[in-house]
């Protein structure tokens, strides 16, 4: 199927938008090789250096890779862009599932697999974010976001040490829409502390070479979070309101 010519405005995207329609539809199956540069000009009615921009932006977007030589092929119809963004848009207590699901298994790997330099990240992680915590465990006020990286840096420090390349890829992805959501949340009384001692017992069990142990406590640790966005949920439909936003997007979930 011929593709539709893209208009004069915005070209470069018009095309990108006409490619993408092509492959989410089937008209290049992965592993296949899409017409070359010359016969999408003449498909789109664009110049060739528009088309060159296009596949580059596909590229990037990992839909597509070029071989030298051998033309551009084909590697996902699924653009990763629209998967962000519908986690994004996910409840929260979807994607606090998520985590547990991603993470729970990370832990579990990490035991089998980790290395001392894992170890270490982790407890370097653990040791900066208790620096910055007031008498009663909470964040300081002026360190919310290094509060928050500190956190991230240690759950992405268990997955690391799973040293299973595609769950590191996809917890990079999907840690930086929690980490915006925790500093957010970090400050909501509504939600539960993050307590040191829960994460020191994911790094404990891990460190033990324990696999069980470190699974469960990871689900131990985010399950608190988990059951207060329960709560919540609960109350306010009870008060006939929506799911909740805003501070309690994601809750801070350790």
């Amino acid at each position: 199927m011929a593709l539709q010519a893209a208009g004069r405005q915005s070209l470069v995207d018009t095309v990108v938008d006409a490619l993408r329609t092509q492959l989410s539809g089937g008209e290049w199956p992965v592993g296949s090789r899409i017409p070359g540069e010359h016969a999408l000009a003449e498909q789109l009615q664009v110049g060739r250096n528009t088309v060159r921009e296009a596949v580059r932006v596909l590229v990037h977007a990992g839909l597509l890779r070029s071989r030298q030589g051998e033309g551009t092929f084909v590697v996902s119809t699924a653009d990763p862009g629209d998967l962000m963004r519908g986690v994004q848009r996910a409840g929260i207590r979807d994607v606090l599932e998520l985590r547990i699901a991603l993470e729970a298994e990370a832990a579990r790997l990490a035991a089998l697999r980790h290395r001392p330099a894992d170890l270490e990240r982790m407890r370097a992680a653990l040791d900066a974010q208790a620096e910055l915590a007031d008498a009663d465990g909470r964040p300081r006020a002026d360190s919310l976001e290094l509060y928050a990286d500190h956190d991230i840096a240690f759950h992405r420090a268990v997955v690391e040490a799973a040293h299973n390349t595609a769950l590191t890829a996809t917890y990079g992805w999907f840690s930086s829409s929690v980490r915006e959501a925790l500093v957010s949340a970090l400050d909501d009384q509504a939600m539960p502390q993050i307590v040191h001692g829960d994460h020191r017992a994911v790094l404990e069990a891990i460190a033990a070479g324990d696999p069980a142990a470190a699974e469960r406590a990871t689900r131990d640790l985010l399950e608190k979070p988990k059951r207060a966005v329960e709560a919540l949920l609960g109350a306010e439909s009870r008060w006939g309101a929506a799911e909740p936003s805003g501070d309690h997007d994601q809750g801070p979930g350790g």
